[in-house]
């Protein structure tokens, strides 16, 4: 038998130092560990642990607030909460996107669709100007993932009345059209930022530091004025509605700054819906053009004047009442016989300001032209305003300088109109129209204010017995200068059956303080009907200054009275010259 070998015995003490020295080694190891992140790498760890959930909070900022001349708001941004979330940590709460859903007014499919797309990103917006409340109440629901953010919201307390001034701004609150595109960079002011850290559900435990101080919008006051604009408004809207007219503007302008008091366009829209046809957004009194008609015809008997051969009794054969050059005709309504340079203007005769104009030379009617501003942006600064059209001088032949002369062949805007009108009314002197109250706005001489001074005497004989505004644009109590002007409609090179009707004032007369420019388009729509522009123009303008003139507390200038059997009665308007007396009160269109 085999003897076993006796086993060795068991190191039980070298045993134990090896798990004691191996347990040692590890406790050190941890401590070292321990040291190199508490002490030595503290600041890197600590780094890396808030950037888990440290960001950069931007502060929102209000936008600068739109004041009327008087002070009062015209737009205003109010304060809206904004709901966003972190896709990838929402997906991991799938269970609560039936609540997110219905406070959202979504379905719960249509959400987890929109957070799958965009999954690989860390901010997405679920709904966006909230009313504060119904925020809060989104984020009482403590969905993981999910936060708010304040935002602004414009609102527009006049709505469609201020529309086309003031335009309208984005869903990011920066303007897009009017004056809110306009003066932007002065009304946004620059949001600032902020470092926070966040737990995981999105709430604001700690503000780490400042990264950018906010600098909220500037205010801006407009030189309009919202009682004068809303009158406009309203006269402008009844009598599109009353002519079944297809659009129109009026521009109401301070004579002595040039400041606009009031702008309005039908139709219009309501800036609050952010929902409009394109075709109403746009400021018809800047962006559109329109051929002026007879309007035209005050700055070419200022060019008369101007070329010493002409005074306003100068006169003028408008017999038989058509006027042949080369194989075109030139019509009047009716034969006005002999007319003065002034009965030119008191019957807007067509014919009288083509002879007129035959007389002058094309630079000088050209050069005339273009002083007033005709061809050339006003220098209102509104965003998108035409320059209108004024055919270089070279194009003119025989007729072109004819119809130029009675206002056909050239395009104007609305506005256009009004400067030219207000510098005939202040003694010569142009100003660029301004929405800005206050701006400083330097006038510079058109014509000598002796040539001006003419010219208003003998357009208020337009608004004078025998004058073709006679008493359509009658303003009670105040004297009235004026044009009116109707231009048949052009459409694919040819004239149709369709008229624009204008009219163009100064009131009062005798110390200019407004003018007032009134343009309606296709009045009837084709159908028949009143369309010339002393029947369709001139009463808004008398309706509007009326109530203009009263606001602005100017003073009447035509309050004489005298006595009949112990009654006061107003005096009689004086008489216009004999050569004007006529039962027309409508001008020619060719």
């Amino acid at each position: 038998m085999k003897l076993r070998p006796r086993p060795h015995p068991v190191n039980t003490r070298a045993r134990l130092y090896v798990v004691l020295m191996m347990l040692a080694l590890g406790s050190t190891a941890l401590i070292v560990r321990a040291v190199d992140l508490q002490v030595v790498h503290k600041d890197f760890y600590q780094e890396q642990g808030a950037e888990r959930f440290l960001r950069e909070m931007p502060i929102p900022v209000s936008r600068g607030t739109i004041f009327d001349r008087n002070g009062e708001p015209l737009a205003v941004s109010t304060p809206v909460e904004s709901i966003w979330a972190n896709p990838s940590e929402l997906l991991e709460h799938a269970d609560r996107f039936a609540d997110l859903a219905k406070a959202l007014g979504t379905d719960a499919a249509s959400l987890q669709q929109k957070l799958e797309q965009r999954k690989d990103k860390e901010f997405v917006y679920l709904k966006r100007h909230l009313n504060p409340d119904d925020g809060a109440e989104i984020m009482k629901l403590a969905i993981p993932g999910v936060s708010s953010q304040r935002e602004y919201r414009r609102y527009y307390p006049s709505g469609e009345v201020m529309a086309h001034v003031l335009g309208v701004t984005n869903v990011d609150d920066h303007g897009q059209e009017g004056l809110e595109l306009g003066f932007d960079d002065w009304l946004s002011g620059k949001p600032g930022a902020e470092r926070v850290i966040r737990d995981r559900m999105g709430r604001t435990v700690e503000d780490v530091e400042m990264v950018r101080e906010p600098k909220p919008g500037r205010d801006i006051t407009l030189s309009i004025d919202r009682r004068v604009q809303y009158l406009a408004y309203r006269e402008l809207k009844s009598a599109i509605i009353e002519r079944h007219a297809s659009s129109g503007s009026m521009v109401i302008l301070d004579v002595a700054s040039g400041e606009i008091l009031a702008m309005v366009n039908q139709p219009s829209f309501n800036p609050n819906a952010h929902a409009a046809d394109p075709a109403y957004r746009r400021n018809r009194a800047l962006t559109d053009v329109v051929e002026p008609g007879s309007t035209m015809k005050a700055f070419t008997v200022a060019t008369a004047l101007e070329s010493g051969k002409w005074t306003p009794d100068t006169k003028v054969d408008t017999s038989p009442g058509y006027f042949q050059i080369g194989t075109y005709t030139i019509h009047d309504v009716h034969n006005h016989g002999m007319l003065t340079l002034t009965g030119v203007i008191t019957k807007s005769s067509n014919i009288g300001a083509a002879k007129v104009a035959e007389t002058l030379s094309r630079d000088s009617l050209y050069d005339m032209f273009h002083r007033f501003g005709f061809g050339e942006p006003t220098g209102s600064g509104f965003p998108g305003e035409s320059p209108g059209f004024l055919p270089i001088v070279t194009a003119w032949g025989p007729v072109e300088k004819a119809t130029i002369a009675y206002g056909y062949g050239l395009n104007i805007t609305p506005l256009q109109l009004g400067q030219a009108y207000a510098a005939l009314a202040n003694d010569g002197r142009m100003r660029a129209p301004t929405f800005v109250k206050d701006a400083r706005n330097p006038d510079n001489a058109v014509i000598d204010p002796q040539i001006a001074h003419s010219i208003l005497r003998m357009l208020e004989t337009v608004v004078m017995p025998g004058g073709t505004a006679f008493p359509q644009a009658v303003v009670a109590n105040y004297r009235v200068a004026g044009k009116t002007g109707t231009a048949h409609i052009a459409h694919a090179g040819s004239y149709q059956n369709r008229y624009i009707s204008l009219f163009a004032g100064i009131v009062p007369a005798s110390a200019p303080r407004l003018v007032g420019v009134v343009v309606i388009n296709d009045p009837g729509g084709g159908q028949g009907g009143a369309y010339y522009g002393a029947l369709v123009a001139g009463p808004v303008f008398a309706k509007v200054m009326d109530g203009a003139l009263r606001l602005l507390d100017v003073p009447p200038d035509n309050v004489q009275h005298w006595f009949a059997g112990g009654a006061v009665v107003p005096a009689p308007l004086p008489a216009a010259p004999a050569d004007a007396v006529s039962d027309d009160a409508a001008e020619e269109v060719p």
